[in-house]
């Protein structure tokens, strides 16, 4: 499976990194993408209109609770 598949359509890869305490990590544009792009591969059957959490210790994806609050969900 690629990026590039024409039977699905992928979302734009973007990726932001906080840690353990909440705090922003700063990301480079080519860590971001690459994680993004990870995170994507590994679950293709997400619904990717929605924003994620993603935490790298248990390998968890989860809908981003506070991103849909803000949007007013």
């Amino acid at each position: 499976m690629t990026l590039h598949e024409p039977t699905k359509v992928w979302p734009h890869p973007h990726a932001r990194a906080y840690s353990a305490a909440g705090e922003p990590i700063t990301l480079n544009r080519t860590q971001a993408v690459t994680a993004a792009r990870w995170i994507i591969r590994t679950h293709p059957d997400a619904a990717w209109g929605d924003v994620y959490d993603f935490d790298l210790a248990t390998a968890r994806l989860a809908r981003a609770v506070t991103a849909a609050a803000d949007r007013g969900r």
